[in-house]
């Protein structure tokens, strides 16, 4: 993969049989379903496939949207769109606009209740994608504006680049994205202005301009009609711009207005959002993980995976990769992958200690294995002594200092709060006397490094130096 493509926090997902189920229930693939097993012989569609007038009160009224709901037809003629485009239903277009063409269901329909959550998934993106569409499309006041002497639609009277909204309303969702999973997937609400200004507002920007403010206004309106549509598909939850607000002169305060936010909208992505636009991520190349991922992967791929992952999502990517394995092989894997002089080897070996805390006792016997590996014999008695287990030897002094080492090599490579760092070290050096005269002399690949940031980060002064001053020993010496 090019180095140039983004990698995102991992997010977790509900089981596709789940994801299935809510596909099913968001009211357009609904309707759409409904609308497939309605049609029959006596469906007429026009030349683009799409009911013909006459029939759209019929449909809307198979929907329950008929009689006094004015909307029914639209609603009608919108899931039929999502039916023809999804293969619910095939169309046998008209060979002329003065005929009506004919329908038979689709190969799909039968996946409504006879595919897998996988094939029901696949007709729920292929919906998303029709309602895409619609809502990148242009709004017009009147099409006569635009259509040329041909009869045909001038784009460039539109003055509309599909290419550039798809990328934009793209970049929405996924920012909405990456809130959503760097929140450990909580799906807070997001405030539309917030949104829209992460598309608009330079990040070096201080004091938006009036520019600047009309522009992520404008935004926030084209944004309201979209998540209007996209709830109807299950990709947000969306709670609207209020409409005594649009009547409002002067809208352009949405970024100053925090006591009353919610009137400019509210969006939060569903479970079934969450994958709608990882998939849409992944197609177009960005690196979008989800828990579970490094289930059937090797312990090393596991172990240097989880560097990207957050606390929670660790355990949970870490219990679903024991989950695979019995205690005594998840160990010994993990124990194998965790030796190494690379630089990635003391986060590794961080890691391994982190998923063997999530073993249980069948794992001893293998922890026992590696009591005498200068790489992993610390780990080991550490486990170990959680456990309460008997019998464990005590570590030989090159052991402790060789350990201290790798633990804040591990915490300098996983880029821990400077703080929680000081307080390691301050520790470490507290709990032995003479700490430096011995760290030097400690055959690890990070000691000079090591000992270069105990000297940053000690807030004594004098121990700062005595730190700094065994880094130079340690560099000397090899």
């Amino acid at each position: 993969m090019p180095e140039d493509r983004p990698t995102l926090p991992p997010v977790r997902l509900h089981s596709d049989a789940e994801l299935a189920r809510d596909a099913l229930a968001t009211p357009l693939l609904a309707r759409a379903v409904r609308l497939a097993r309605w049609a029959g012989p006596r469906t007429r569609v026009g030349v683009g496939g799409e009911l013909v007038d006459e029939q759209l009160p019929d449909a809307a009224e198979a929907l329950g949207l008929g009689g006094a709901d004015d909307e029914g037809p639209a609603y009608a003629s919108e899931a039929w769109r999502v039916a023809v485009d999804t293969g619910l239903v095939d169309v046998e277009e008209p060979a002329d606009a003065t005929d009506a063409g004919g329908v038979v269901a689709g190969a799909n329909l039968a996946l409504v209740t006879g595919g897998s959550p996988q094939d029901v998934l696949g007709l729920w993106l292929d919906a998303l994608d029709v309602v895409f569409a619609d809502a990148i499309a242009p709004v017009l006041d009147d099409i006569a504006d635009v259509i040329d002497d041909d009869g045909e639609v001038d784009l460039e009277a539109l003055d509309w680049d599909p290419e550039a909204e798809a990328a934009f309303l793209d970049g929405v969702l996924g920012n909405l994205y990456l809130l959503t999973v760097t929140d450990g997937g909580a799906g807070e609400e997001i405030p539309l202005p917030v949104l829209a200004a992460s598309m608009i507002v330079p990040e070096d920007m201080g004091e938006p301009t009036d520019d600047v403010l009309e522009q992520v206004s404008e935004a926030m309106m084209r944004l309201d009609d979209q998540f209007r549509l996209l709830e109807s598909v299950g990709l947000v939850e969306y709670r609207p711009v209020d409409e005594a607000l649009m009547a409002e002169e002067g809208s352009a305060g949405p970024l100053v207005d925090e006591e009353d936010v919610t009137r400019y909208g509210m969006v939060r992505l569903t479970p079934l959002g969450l994958y709608g636009v990882r998939s849409r991520l992944l197609e177009a190349g960005v690196d979008a993980p989800a828990v579970g991922d490094l289930a059937d992967k090797g312990a090393d791929v596991l172990l240097d995976g989880l560097s990207r992952f957050p606390e929670i999502s660790a355990r949970a990517e870490t219990e679903q990769w024991l989950a695979r394995r019995t205690p005594a092989d998840a160990v010994r894997e993990l124990l194998a992958a965790a030796r190494g002089d690379d630089r990635g080897a003391p986060l590794r070996r961080l890691h391994c200690q982190q998923a063997l805390t999530l073993a249980g006792l069948p794992a001893e016997p293998a922890v026992r294995d590696v009591l005498d590996d200068p790489q992993l014999g610390g780990l080991a008695r550490v486990w170990l002594a959680e456990r309460g287990v008997a019998d464990v030897p005590a570590p030989p002094e090159s052991m402790i200092f060789w350990l201290a080492i790798d633990t804040i090599a591990a915490q300098l490579a996983a880029g821990g709060e400077a703080a929680e760092l000081q307080d390691l070290v301050e520790e470490l050096v507290g709990r032995h006397s003479g700490f430096f005269d011995a760290a030097w002399r400690v055959d690890h690949p990070s000691t000079a490094d090591v000992l270069e940031a105990m000297g940053r980060l000690h807030r004594d002064k004098t121990t700062a130096k005595e730190a700094r001053k065994a880094a130079f020993k340690s560099r000397s010496a090899r």
